[in-house]
């Protein structure tokens, strides 16, 4: 089964990478517009164990840029249809759907499993703070992401150091709050967190101001189209896998 369904990634990085890929244990964290992707891209690539965390329910308002949201899916959990996706693709992964929102008061229990790589896809301020903070304090690989919707323009999307990003709101919130809670360098100095980025100016919808960042989602506010998601989430998918394949170019 690994050389018909993964012969593709072995020839590609190599047959060690794959089987450095089967024995890793990723979690990602949201599974929305960016997190959907995400997910898909590491069951496709092999590796051996995926945990999935988000509380939320398929809307149809997901339909638009969520890989998991279809009629069939819509009021069904989020992290359990995401992982009957995950063993259809490969039912020898291990895949762990916890239906739960990440915060403070759930990091521990959480991040208590010792992951290969965390992929942080919220977009809740103080949940990605949090979940940076806990996994940079415990040495834990993790990509972490700005916002995807208010973009159209999907060849403006970058990866850098989460010190370095720039034209997102989020994203300088976010560095703010790591500074000041999580103790991170000061300006000028990466914090070792490759982040995927857009540097096109948020679209905001009619009415909106642009200090409406922290409460407007994709849901409620601000647009967002699947080729913009979808690049972001596949960016972070090969950031992870190819730290784990052993690539040296990755960032």
């Amino acid at each position: 089964m690994t050389e018909g369904r993964f012969g593709g990634i072995a020839r590609l990085y190599s047959e060690d990478a794959l089987a450095r890929l089967a024995a890793s244990h990723v979690c990602v964290v949201g599974l929305g517009g960016v997190g959907s992707w995400v997910a898909e891209a590491l069951a496709r690539s092999g590796v051996g164990a995926l945990t999935l965390v988000d509380a939320d329910d398929v809307c149809e308002t997901n339909i638009n840029r969520q890989l998991l949201a279809v009629t069939g899916s819509v009021g069904h959990p989020k992290a359990e249809v995401l992982a009957a996706r995950v063993a259809d693709i490969n039912p020898a992964c291990r895949v762990t759907p916890v239906p739960e929102f990440f915060h403070l008061t759930n990091a521990d229990q959480l991040l208590a499993p010792r992951f290969d790589f965390v992929v942080d896809a919220v977009d809740r301020v103080m949940a990605k703070v949090c979940l940076i903070g806990h996994c940079h304090a415990a040495g834990t690989p993790i990509v972490t992401c700005g916002g995807a919707g208010g973009r159209t323009d999907p060849f403006q999307i970058q990866c850098t150091d989460l010190a370095a990003t720039d034209e997102d709101p989020l994203l300088a919130y976010v560095r703010k709050k790591l500074r000041r809670i999580y103790t991170f360098p000061a300006p000028g100095t990466p914090f070792g967190v490759p982040c995927v980025f857009s540097r096109e100016p948020i679209r905001w919808p009619e009415g909106c101001a642009p200090t409406d960042h922290q409460t407007l989602t994709c849901d409620t506010g601000i647009g967002a189209a699947a080729h913009v998601t979808g690049v972001f989430g596949l960016m972070m998918a090969g950031v992870v896998v190819n730290r784990l394949a052993g690539n040296p170019s990755a960032l």
